[in-house]
């Protein structure tokens, strides 16, 4: 009997036959379903990766609102399916390296200041024309343009000048920068025909899937590639899907019911329930994902750092941990670096819940009356929950907190990064200067707490241009500290990324720089549905 299975798991696994017929042969022989799923995932391991079928995902985050141009992505959903049809210079790989893709080679000069990108040849755009570096040069210089919304503007202000010389790319940096190819990873950079100067959001690109569908905040789908450039690494499955499902019972009931196979964002206090579920898989990794409060500093109430203070001493970390991630992750400290990143200031006291000491900023803030927050289901997994905790949390300081909830459907585009208190989450970037660039300069589009203050800008430039890692480390911790106690953020927790995947994924390697192995698992996936 067990060479029989042996033998009909393989066929599975190589697509010769279907998942069904086997789990109904294996009942027959007295085989349990869950020993049956075990020898199916043996299988489709060994076999590695089967081409066909299709591989659908139902995420959170996905709005009305949302676009196919890269520049403007700003959740997950968008950015999960540009890496689906969009093809980047490089890419980070689970260790923190990087794999370069379009850019063969990235060779630093004159001491970090000159980056010449070697363009490798024979990409293929989905209309048909070859990827070039004039390409190359277009789509930096649009996301690097002064009056661009593209949420990469801060991490390419450091950009002199882009130029073609025949098959390389040379970028010439007003200052040094040690982590410029890191730069390179961002969501938005996305390598389009001409840069996207012509048709942003055409969907056009050299990734492994051309656009079939576009829902906005409804279903996006995508037809594997033929002349796709890596074939055999990305683009298994024919068909792939997004299904945007915000309601958090509802995605969990579609990846049961076998409607998705894969969900991302799994409220960590139903995993317990389903790792009961036969044929699901809980996917975690740590990483430097963290979900926070946002105030805008530059309006009132909170122009007010004393107001900042308090609401911040105001805040149960340990509630925050245990009620809402339920263990999955970490405590936060009103800075948006982590132990996850190389140079982390692991000195810094650690900020805790006092309420006594928020209340005394809080009378010295001068403020009174109820203080607005907003929060969606979308903002991240338990954000309403978490809301409610903060609210309960400020009222022992005798801060009153009036929570707002707001629907899902054009939060990112509506409240996020428009209004002065709200709820949001952060995947963590690379390198510190990226988190720093992207979020904190004043010239930064995503400056989501309007933390805008030339001296500390300069302080992020000084430290992307020092060499010396000692010295850069005391950058970084002199930086933080300043984000801590006298920026507009309150960061209670870095969140593990809690994924789930059904009994027809295979492949699947938790990414810790995003969810849904950081935007790539229904490319390197693969069913054997």
């Amino acid at each position: 009997m067990s060479n029989e299975l042996e033998f009909m798991s393989r066929a599975v696994a190589s697509g010769k036959m279907n998942r069904r017929d086997f789990l109904g042969r294996a009942t027959a022989l007295g085989v349990t379903a869950l020993a049956a799923e075990g020898l199916l995932t043996r299988a489709a391991r060994a076999e590695g990766p089967v081409k066909g079928g299709l591989l659908r995902a139902g995420m959170t985050t996905g709005a009305s609102t949302d676009t196919l141009d890269p520049a403007l992505a700003a959740n997950a959903v968008q950015n999960n399916f540009n890496k689906l049809w969009g093809e980047y210079l490089v890419r980070r790989n689970h260790d923190g390296s990087l794999e370069y893709r379009i850019a063969e080679e990235i060779v630093p000069s004159n001491r970090g200041q000159t980056w010449t990108m070697k363009i490798r040849d024979g990409v293929e755009f989905h209309n048909g024309k070859t990827v070039t570096p004039e390409d190359v040069v277009a789509t930096l210089e649009r996301h690097h343009d002064k009056n661009s919304k593209s949420g990469a503007l801060g991490l390419l202000q450091g950009i002199e000048s882009i130029k073609a010389t025949g098959k390389e790319v040379v970028l010439t940096l007003k200052e040094p920068n040690a982590d410029l190819p890191y730069a390179m990873v961002a969501d938005h950079l996305v390598i389009q025909p001409n840069g996207g100067k012509d048709h942003p959001d055409a969907g056009i690109s050299a990734g492994a899937y051309t656009v079939s569908e576009n829902q906005p905040g409804v279903r996006l789908a995508g037809q594997r590639f033929k002349n796709f450039w890596q074939s055999d690494v990305l683009g298994h499955a024919d068909q792939v899907e997004i299904i945007v499902i915000n309601d958090s019972t509802a995605r969990t009931a579609a990846l049961q019911n076998g409607m998705v196979n894969m969900i991302n964002r799994v409220e960590p206090k139903i995993v317990d329930f389903l790792k009961r579920v036969s044929g699901i898989q809980i996917q975690t990794a740590s990483g430097a994902g963290h979900y926070y409060f946002n105030m805008f500093c530059n309006t009132p109430p909170f122009d007010n750092n004393d107001l900042r203070m308090a609401l911040k001493l105001a805040t149960d970390r340990d509630e925050v941990l245990d009620k809402i991630l339920r263990g999955y992750g970490k405590i936060g400290n009103d800075f948006p670096i982590n132990s996850s990143y190389p140079l982390f200031p692991a000195d810094i006291e650690q900020r805790m819940f006092d309420p006594e000491k928020a209340a005394a900023f809080y009378k010295k803030s001068g403020h009174s009356g109820a203080i607005e927050l907003r929060t969606s289901e979308v903002a991240f997994p338990g954000a309403v929950d978490a809301a409610q905790l903060y609210q309960q949390s400020c009222a022992k300081a005798g801060i009153k907190i009036e929570v707002i909830r707001e629907p899902g459907d054009g939060y990112w585009s509506t409240v996020w990064n428009k209004k002065p208190f709200s709820l949001s989450y952060w995947l963590g970037r690379a390198t510190q200067d990226q988190m720093y660039s992207l979020a904190y300069l004043s010239t930064a589009d995503w400056n989501d707490t309007r933390f805008l203050r030339p001296d500390f800008d300069k302080m992020i430039f000084a430290a992307r241009g020092e060499l010396d890692e000692t010295k850069r480390k005391q950058m970084y911790h002199d930086i933080a500290v300043v984000v801590r106690d006298e920026g507009g953020l309150i960061c209670p927790v870095f969140a593990d990324f809690v994924d789930a995947t059904g009994p027809t994924v295979f492949g699947y390697k938790a990414h810790p720089a995003g969810d849904l192995m950081n935007g790539y698992a229904l490319a390197e996936c693969w069913t054997t549905n």
